[in-house]
């Protein structure tokens, strides 16, 4: 096996059955391939292919591993360390921020409710928000169960069965759009939350409460005086949780969370621009566990995963996921990179390309869903959604699914269609989303103004020359 061949495989090992490559196909069910590969990629949203730039890196990282020897335990947790100084370091963190790393979004979700179940007496209520804007298997995992039958570390599990140590968890769902699509107010959501966190702590529970920094379509909500009203009002007696698994988060927002003692959910497969799968959650001191913490999770979790200063995780098993060091590596590598970039290189790239979706928008005649292109924030900047309900064929959610394969096939990777939109007869709208990665920025950066205008001109023209294609009637 070649190393490149080696590499690859190693980038498919360490998760659950999402991650995997089918035999004879080069890609998982995301259509993300393990290789770098010359598609168009906009499709950050959903999953990324890892670039070149990456991969050479990790080449150079595998050659420094013993010859038969992939990763022991004592390597994999020096490295799972080096990386937490890194991670720290590129985003200005105290060491009084601890990190836990997992392989996937999905599996941080259990970080946050385990964390709050070892520092309380009474059951957790988990209040999530937007459940159609986040993570399917994300649904299951925040209401302790597991979302797969198998993990990174155990096989053989029961989808939707109660993790071990999960039992007590209640799951509360509140919707961030209202019956029309339109984004709620931070101040509607505000009020919702203070409404259930009232009735969770007058009934004797513990209520873990999300934030979503950049939904599927970008939303983020409540803003930070909705959740200085909430801190204002309610004090200790709610947890925080802060899903930026999307990673558009600038430094300034993810420091205003921690200080607040939020746990902030990151994943480097999305706006990092990192392989498919992994994640890492962010723990100010506030949040470390009082007691044991779930002894379920050690169906889930190594103990390298988690802080070597927590004794409350000396169950978890030990042993390597040399797999999700490598896309962890990969992750970090595209966020360093994307630090180092001159602030104006970067802001000019997500200007124009914000000028060309609203070019294709245009072409197609379609509305972006709200809060595409508004503002200047990372969230809202970086990532639009198309709703294709304007258009003659009125694809549902399913067509546009097949839009998406249609494109793939052709080399244009979009993101997912997602559930945000309902027509009139309640069916969910066909959608599409068009979104920026930290290594697509570093890319066009090198680009000048008009070499950079021509390649997103060329690249949503042959986007919407497909789109356009799968309209026309077939002649017979």
């Amino acid at each position: 096996m070649t190393s490149s061949a080696f590499l690859s495989q190693m980038l498919t090992s360490g998760g659950d059955r999402r991650i995997a490559v089918p035999r004879g196909g080069n890609t998982n069910v995301y259509g993300a391939s393990p290789f770098p590969r010359s598609t168009l990629g906009y499709a950050a949203s959903t999953a990324n292919d890892i670039s070149l730039d990456a991969f050479r890196h990790l080449e150079a990282v595998v050659a420094g591993w013993k010859h038969g020897q992939v990763l022991d335990e004592t390597a994999y947790q020096d490295s799972l360390e080096t990386l937490r100084c890194r991670i720290r370091s590129v985003w200005g963190l105290g060491d009084g921020i601890d990190v836990v790393f997992a392989p996937s979004g999905t599996d941080l979700e259990l970080v946050a409710l385990a964390l709050t179940i070892s520092r309380s007496d009474r059951a957790v209520t988990n209040i999530l928000l937007g459940q159609d804007e986040v993570g399917s298997g994300c649904v299951l995992a925040a209401a302790g169960q597991y979302f797969a039958g198998e993990t990174a570390v155990a096989s053989g599990l029961c989808k939707g069965s109660r993790i071990a140590g999960f039992e007590e968890v209640e799951l509360l769902s509140l919707p961030v759009r209202d019956e029309n699509g339109v984004p709620v107010s931070s101040d509607w959501m505000t009020t919702a939350i203070g409404a259930v966190v009232e009735a969770v702590n007058d009934r004797g529970g513990a209520p873990l409460v999300h934030v979503v920094h950049g939904s599927k379509t970008g939303l983020v909500l409540p803003d930070l005086d909705g959740i200085d009203r909430l801190l204002a009002g309610f004090g200790d007696r709610f947890s925080l949780v802060v899903d930026a698994c999307q990673a558009r988060i600038e430094a300034d927002r993810l420091h205003a969370y921690l200080d607040r003692q939020a746990i902030v959910l990151l994943t480097g497969s999305k706006f990092m621009g990192g392989p498919p799968f992994s994640g890492f959650a962010l723990i100010p001191a506030g949040c470390r566990p009082k007691n044991m913490i779930a002894a379920g999770l050690g169906s889930l979790f190594r103990r390298a995963e988690w802080p070597a200063s927590w004794d409350a995780c000396n169950h978890l098993p030990g042993g390597a996921n040399p797999g999700l060091l490598l896309r962890l590596e990969a992750a970090l590598f595209e966020l360093e990179r994307y630090q180092a970039l001159a602030p104006a290189d970067r802001a000019r790239v997500i200007e124009r390309f914000g000028g060309a979706v609203r070019s294709l928008s245009a072409r197609l005649g379609v509305d972006l869903v709200a809060p595409a292109l508004a503002g200047g924030s990372l969230h809202q900047a970086t990532l639009a959604t198309l709703d294709l309900s304007q258009l003659p064929a009125r694809p549902d959610l399913e067509m546009a699914q097949r839009w998406c394969r249609v494109l793939a096939a052709r080399g244009l990777r979009l993101g997912q269609p997602v559930k945000c939109l309902r027509a009139a007869d309640d069916r969910w709208v066909g959608t599409l989303r068009l979104s920026l990665s930290m290594p697509l920025i570093c890319a066009l950066a090198r680009l000048d103004a008009a070499a950079l205008e021509a390649r997103f001109a060329r690249d949503m023209a042959r986007i919407a020359d497909v789109l356009e294609a799968a309209q026309r009637p077939v002649v017979a």
